[in-house]
């Protein structure tokens, strides 16, 4: 297998592309980028990645991929029996037909996606964001979306995805906004043809929808007031004390080799402790051998995403309860790092699997 791991973005430069060419073009063996939260940009009248022929597999892990915004860019194409599976990756830009494609027996998983702003004007059908689509004879075209915000996607005939003989499943934490076709709230989100299927097994709201984060929304010009937690008189469980860390983001993660995502950026309102036993205060974590915690306030709700140094599975406790529910949290491991997206205050706590 062959990795890229990037540290700075990454955009093609030359316009003079074949229309359905691409920018990166993967034909052969397993392949994985690790965004590392940088950007992929796709030139014009091509497709920014292209993954073709049975047995090709392209792992995308935390990375924007951006269609070029002119006709007819577009984002990902996984064809022929290939297979992409992304990991926190954002879609956005596509323009004039679907930014992301299934074709010919391809097949794309994406788990804690964000498909924005991707428009299509053509009058063929196809999904502004996504479409599965199988030559007769090819029944295994698909299309696997375990959480996904919808936001800002428009087409001129179809609705957000389509599946046109090809197959589109959904399930977890599924979320459409400010999505529109022929210049109104569609009826639908998603349209099938010629025998395609779209299989719907997710939720929009509740429990199930804190391990995604939310799509942008302007920070406060006053970062809220950290809420008052009502007193609870428990025991006071018994840990080893854990080093105080200094109370800076750069610092705290430097001492624990975790990383912060806010949406907006550190210096956004969003505060991180690190905590010990006492911290936790739920003694079942504690005898659970908890082997990372922090404690997460402030402007939580622009969408915050903590990697953890280590493997194991996180469990939120919920401020807004008290006593504090524990909420278990649907994660990805990407470089040895085990991330949680939220988006409401409370305990992120890594405990072994």
């Amino acid at each position: 297998m062959t990795t890229f791991n990037m540290t700075a973005d990454c955009a093609f430069s030359n316009s003079n592309v074949p229309e359905y060419g691409s920018f990166m073009r993967f034909t052969s063996g397993e392949f994985t980028i690790n965004g590392n939260g940088h950007v992929i940009s796709g030139p014009t009248n091509a497709y920014a990645l292209y993954v073709q022929n049975s047995g090709t597999i392209l792992n995308l892990n935390n990375v924007t991929i951006r269609a070029s915004g002119e006709p007819t860019g577009q984002a990902l194409l996984a064809s022929s029996g290939a297979r992409v599976n992304a990991n926190g990756v954002t879609f956005e830009n596509g323009n004039n037909d679907s930014a992301v494609w299934a074709y010919n027996s391809g097949q794309i998983y994406f788990t804690n996606a964000q498909f924005l702003n991707n428009q299509n004007g053509r009058a063929d059908g196809h999904g502004s964001a996504i479409t599965s689509l199988a030559l007769a004879g090819n029944p295994n075209t698909l299309v696997h979306i375990r959480g996904a915000i919808f936001d800002g996607n428009s087409g001129s005939v179809a609705p957000v995805l389509s599946a046109n003989r090809g197959a589109i499943q959904l399930e977890g934490c599924i979320i459409f906004r400010n999505n529109v076709r022929s210049g109104s709230t569609p009826a639908s989100n998603w349209a099938t043809s010629n025998g395609g299927t779209v299989t719907d097994n997710s939720v929009s709201s509740g429990t199930a929808c804190l391990a995604l984060t939310p799509s942008p929304t302007p920070p406060p010009t006053t970062p809220p007031k950290k809420k008052k937690e009502a007193k609870v008189s428990t025991p006071t469980p018994t840990s080893t004390p854990r080093p105080q860390i200094a109370a800076t983001h750069v610092a705290l993660q430097a001492a624990t080799g975790a990383t912060f995502r806010p949406t907006f950026g550190l210096d956004s309102g969003v505060h991180f402790r690190q905590l010990d036993g006492a911290g936790i205060g739920i003694q079942s974590i504690i005898d659970a051998g908890y082997l990372e915690a922090f404690d997460v306030w402030g402007y939580v709700e622009q969408g915050v995403e903590v990697c953890f140094s280590q493997v194991g599975r996180v469990v939120f406790l919920d401020a807004s309860t008290s006593p504090r529910a524990i909420v278990p949290l649907a994660s990805t491991v990407a470089n040895g790092q085990t991330c949680v997206s939220i988006n409401s205050a409370g305990s992120l706590v890594l405990l072994p699997e």
